[in-house]
């Protein structure tokens, strides 16, 4: 997954204003910030150079991993229309962007309290309407269709789960780390928006107790670009890195579940593939074989966070 061109050009320039050392540093300091899960040190960075390493390192993951999210999220509800999106702490426009693409009829509104990062929003998703705004302070959050919060609840103290499920006319798609605290998360917000009467979208594939038992958390990987200045600011080979992630999407109407959800990749071997999957019943190893060649053939296409069979 790539970033769109007129987008990559937006980051090369900022990049390029700032300069490879003082992005090279703020890009060692933010890491340090998310890793010791402590956000507020961001603020301690420089807002341009704090925002052109968010651009260069962290948005292109978490524009495929929205992607990702809002193609199944799309698929599953391809007979509702979407006519409004509310980003939530909507950063640098990733999640707006993705969901641009997805629904593109849709009005998209981005609210974000950071300015430097609300300006990179408005430059990368000209045709949203932004609010400058902290979703904490806000006393009612403005209803749309589908309600977007994407890596935004870890960095707001304040349950939101609840307020956002009100403002979301058909959907809410939250979205965490793919690490067992942001799974803790999404399993917390699961339980409490189903027991407010929402409908289960995906990933799960029913609403029963979720099966993931710790130390083990469910979490899926979305494959994004890197570009050359990420590899140096990374220092990393690769020309790609897989970002995990963990998420919920709830409906308010109900709608017709895949049977299964696969879990972890897939594991390929001469003539056989075994997937990981979630049913409603539980987890579930499958074991399929070329004998089976129908279901041998969608194995052989099916990735991780995929619809099973």
């Amino acid at each position: 997954m790539q970033l769109p061109r007129q987008i990559r050009e937006i980051i090369e320039a900022r990049a390029e204003e700032i300069g490879f050392p003082a992005l090279k540093r703020a890009a060692a300091a933010m890491s340090d910030a998310y890793r010791s899960g402590r956000p507020a040190e961001l603020q301690r960075i420089a807002p341009a150079e704090r925002t052109a390493a968010y651009l260069v390192t962290r948005m292109p993951a978490t524009y495929a991993v929205a992607c990702a999210v809002l193609r199944e999220v799309r698929r599953l509800l391809s007979d509702r229309p979407i006519g409004s999106i509310l980003d939530i702490g909507a950063g640098t426009g990733a999640a707006s962007l993705a969901a641009a693409e997805h629904f593109p009829a849709a009005a998209i509104t981005m609210l974000e309290r950071d300015a430097a990062f609300a300006a990179a929003a408005r430059e990368c998703v000209p045709q949203a309407t932004l609010l400058a705004a902290d979703v904490r302070r806000t006393a009612q959050i403005p209803p749309h269709d589908l309600v977007i919060a994407a890596w935004s609840l870890n960095e707001i103290p304040a349950p939101l789960a609840l307020r956002l499920w009100a403002a979301a006319r058909a959907a809410l798609v939250i979205i965490e780390p793919g690490t067992p605290h942001g799974f803790a998360a999404i399993r917390v917000i699961r339980g409490e928006l189903l027991a407010a009467g929402a409908h289960m979208l995906a990933p799960c594939p029913g609403a029963s107790e979720c099966p993931i038992v710790e130390p083990d958390w469910c979490h899926f990987a979305a494959r994004a670009e890197r570009s050359s200045l990420g590899r140096r600011l990374k220092e990393g080979s690769l020309g790609y890195e897989d970002e995990k992630y963990s998420y919920i999407a709830l409906a308010r109407e109900t709608v017709s579940l895949p049977p299964s959800r696969i879990v972890r990749r897939p594991r390929h071997h001469p003539g056989l593939i075994e997937l990981a999957t979630c049913t409603p019943a539980g987890l579930a190893a499958q074991r399929i074989g070329k004998r089976d060649r129908e279901r041998f053939h969608f194995a052989r296409r099916a990735e991780w966070g995929d619809a099973g069979i």
